[in-house]
């Protein structure tokens, strides 16, 4: 820890060297050892044992956090015809196809998700290199890309706290769960959310352990391990 500044090493002493921590306990752990002036996310970082070079051991998905991610979702939705009202009605922020585009290749970005229909996705994809390096490119394995009818159900989705999933190039996914300022039990709810989504995500090619360690880490602070069993074992409210 020699690297780490002062405030981290104070925090630092809260976690046992060596132990695993339930569930709750890691969740006021990770509270306290967050150093932050202000109400930081507290992430999970579950390293898989998992191969991210084989096509058949890759994992993505959606969780759906029932007690959100602390913040307004700002929703954009790229449709025409039918859809344009779909999306208004159930309340997207944004709701377009050509304007859109347009606005987003001068440089707008002030959206936190991007849901689309089938029809306007071959003009969507010329902005693959804008959005699919900040994550916001729809894409029909994460459940952004819908038809009409199941626009309503989308937008409500990402409203209440979405979170997408995937494997890094490391074998780690990195999952954000929620804020400090959350009450233990919203934070280890949502995390069970997140755990389950996760195993029923399990690919056909995985072998051995499928998750080998899970870590709770504030922003700014030390990460807590978890105790894996009693992790896995959380069934979502």
């Amino acid at each position: 820890m020699a690297n780490h500044g002062k405030k981290y090493l104070e925090a630092a002493k809260l976690i046992e060297a060596g132990r695993q921590y339930a569930p709750t306990e890691a969740v006021e752990l990770a509270k306290q050892a967050s150093y932050t002036n202000f109400a930081g996310t507290v992430e999970m970082h579950l390293r898989m044992g998992l191969d991210p070079r084989h096509a058949d051991q890759q994992v993505r998905g959606v969780a759906l956090l029932p007690h959100g991610l602390g913040k307004q979702v700002r929703v954009l939705v790229f449709t025409s015809g039918e859809g344009v009202r779909a999306a208004e009605e159930a309340g997207a922020d944004y709701v377009g196809s050509d304007d859109l585009i347009k606005r987003i290749e001068e440089g707008w970005l002030d959206f936190d998700i991007a849901i689309a229909t089938p029809e306007v996705m071959q003009r969507v994809t010329r902005l693959g290199r804008i959005l699919g390096r900040r994550g916001l490119m729809p894409n029909p394995r994460s459940g952004t890309v819908v038809q009409p009818a199941d626009l309503a159900r989308a937008v409500r989705d990402a409203r209440k706290g979405r979170v997408e999933f995937r494997l890094d190039r490391t074998g780690i996914i990195h999952v954000p769960i929620g804020k400090t300022s959350f009450e233990n039990k919203a934070l280890v709810e949502n995390m069970a959310a997140l755990v389950d989504a996760i195993q029923k995500a399990k690919p056909s090619g995985a072998r051995g352990q499928y998750v080998r360690s899970i870590t709770l880490a504030p922003t700014m602070g030390p990460g807590v391990p978890l105790d894996l069993q009693q992790a896995l074992a959380l069934t979502p409210a």
